[in-house]
């Protein structure tokens, strides 16, 4: 198809809600409950892992919305563009017209933890999506999920989903017993709570490890682990190759990577899937 030829791409809508509350899970994280008017325009979809693209919108700038991306780069000064981080949705309550979003709160670093750690009732928060890919599969024989905080969200979400007891086996690392969480399933779960103990967040050694040690079920199993980018270098031929998973049975991937920021993390991740490296293809 000639580029004249293609449909002209539709800007995307943004979906505006405000802070109905929020609620201290742990001592780093904190659960941000949004709502009000503009639910309306949120459209919910079928996976636990569903996301969303929180926008951070220059406080003097006046935006479209629908907002054309493309548009607001070509005709608005840099300063004016919005930044964009991506967070899980740990629920949707369709009766209350409420979303929620857990925030791991790690200082005064980064945008979205400090924006979510001051966070008040009434504040405004704005996104495109939500985005997803993963939901368990009543078909597969077991189920394994694994990650760090980051994919702690997405794993809650998908142990409440999961047949009755279906069987799963669940590591997620926290930096100590502190930061666990209550965790609720129907599944006939095993779950395994690592702890850093003051190892640095971002070396996947400890949860590499631990997801090769679990005891391998036999029949097929859905598999989903993510959380810092070297888990997928760490584990990737291991399922792949050496456990045989099938690949649309695995969803394998990195939320983020020590020492970058989310811009620069999905550029790194561009280049390398443009090379074709291992360290980003699952």
């Amino acid at each position: 198809m000639a580029q004249s030829d293609r449909p002209a791409r539709r800007p995307r809508r943004i979906t505006r809600l405000e802070v109905v509350r929020t609620e201290q899970l742990t001592p780093h994280m904190i659960r941000i409950v949004a709502g009000g008017a503009g639910f309306a325009d949120f459209a919910d979809n079928e996976f636990t892992d569903s996301y969303v693209k929180l926008l951070f919108l220059h406080p003097d700038a006046q935006y479209p919305n629908p907002m054309d991306i493309a548009e607001v780069q070509a005709t608005m000064p840099r300063e004016h563009w919005p930044v964009t981080r991506t967070y899980t949705v740990r629920y949707v309550d369709q009766a209350a017209g409420e979303i929620a979003i857990d925030f791991v709160i790690h200082g005064d670093d980064g945008l979205a933890a400090p924006w979510a750690a001051r966070a008040q009732p009434g504040d405004q928060i704005s996104f495109f999506g939500p985005g997803g890919a993963y939901a368990p599969s009543p078909q597969a024989d077991w189920h394994l999920l694994a990650g760090d905080e980051a994919a702690l969200p997405a794993i809650s979400t998908a142990l409440e989903a999961m047949p009755d007891g279906a069987p799963v086996t669940a590591i997620i690392e926290v930096a100590g017993p502190d930061e666990e969480q209550p965790l609720f399933t129907k599944a006939d779960a095993t779950i395994t709570w690592l702890h850093r103990d003051g190892h640095p967040a971002g070396d996947v050694s400890r949860l590499v490890e631990a997801v090769k040690a679990v005891p391998w079920r036999p029949g097929r199993p859905h598999v989903f682990i993510h959380g810092e980018s070297g888990l997928v270098k760490g584990l990737r031929h291991y399922l792949l190759n050496e456990r045989g998973v099938e690949r649309d049975l695995l969803s394998l991937s990195g939320y983020w990577r020590a020492g970058l920021i989310e811009d620069d993390f999905q550029a790194w991740k561009k280049d390398e899937r443009a090379r074709g490296s291992e360290a980003v293809l699952a």
